[in-house]
């Protein structure tokens, strides 16, 4: 139970039996630079994956499309057999080019195959969950109409394939028509303290207990730079990206994290983050930063 509560406490995805600690583990950086190719140390990413899984990250968010294959062969290679209570989270819907580009893959030829590659590389008969990222506007969001794709999905989950669905890099109104084809049981959308354009789609979310797990939480590619967070560091003596990450966990019960690292360090140091406690003040303050990229 210690354990539990210090990774954020847990949540209960719905209409499932699978219970996750709030804080996982996102594996896109176990690939290559640019998320493509193989590591410089691959004997180091499998030691990051099990530190995780040792510590009790028991939600993992891949996919085959990063190396391509890449992640998801070292995630086999470290954990398999796989812990009972572990989830893993894919996502299917783009391709890489030999340049490392990112390209639409959604044909339900495509996602059909997507899983099934998934399925290969990780060594499993069945996927805990798969998102649908849509490519629509890539690299920005596009609204348009998901329901090709959800319907594959929603037949791959008919043939057991597929246990869940969830969706990436869509709009509240993808969401909404999407709940009418299909079950969802998480959306994975760019969030954190000072993106917060997604604010009213996590509170419809969590009034329906779906989760929200947000990609790029402490800025992607674009670390967070804030004097705010810097400021709250120093005062909690800890680190701006631990006081970002403590913030998601305080902003709704239904986000679930999945920060990313290929170093064993900066993963204790992500999982710590989720015992920081953040007086009301200091969350009034932290608040202000979203605020002021609204503006």
């Amino acid at each position: 139970m210690e354990s539990t509560k210090k990774l954020g406490g847990t949540f209960t995805f719905p209409g499932t039996s699978m219970t996750v600690n709030r804080m996982g583990y996102g594996a896109m950086q176990l690939a290559g630079p640019h998320v493509f190719g193989p590591p410089k140390d691959r004997n180091a990413a499998v030691a990051v994956l099990r530190e995780a899984v040792e510590s009790g990250a028991n939600h993992i968010d891949t996919s085959d499309f990063y190396g391509p294959h890449v992640t998801n062969q070292i995630i086999h290679e470290a954990l398999h057999p796989y812990p009972k209570d572990l989830t893993i989270v894919t996502k299917i819907g783009a391709l890489r080019g030999e340049d490392g580009s990112w390209n639409p893959a959604a044909s339900p030829q495509q996602l059909t195959q997507a899983v099934e590659s998934n399925l290969r590389n990780l060594g499993l008969d069945s996927l805990d969950v798969v998102n649908f990222r849509s490519m629509l506007g890539h690299p920005k969001k596009e609204e348009g109409s998901l329901e090709p794709q959800m319907t594959a999905l929603a037949e791959l989950q008919r043939r057991g394939l597929v246990k869940h669905i969830g969706l990436s890099h869509v709009s509240r109104t993808q969401v909404a028509d999407a709940r009418k084809i299909c079950d969802i049981v998480c959306v994975q959308n760019l969030y954190n303290v000072a993106h917060r354009e997604d604010d009213a789609l996590v509170d419809e979310l969590a009034a329906d207990g779906i989760a929200y797990v947000p990609f790029f939480p402490l800025g992607g590619f674009s670390p967070l730079q804030s004097s705010i967070l810097d400021e709250t560091a120093a005062e909690l003596g800890t680190k701006p990206m631990a006081v970002a990450l403590a913030w998601l966990l305080e902003r709704s019960p239904n986000l679930l994290l999945i920060p990313g690292t290929s170093s064993v360090v900066h993963l204790r140091e992500n999982l710590a983050a989720a015992s920081l406690e953040l007086p009301a003040e200091m969350l009034e303050t932290l608040n202000g930063i979203g605020q002021a990229a609204v503006r």
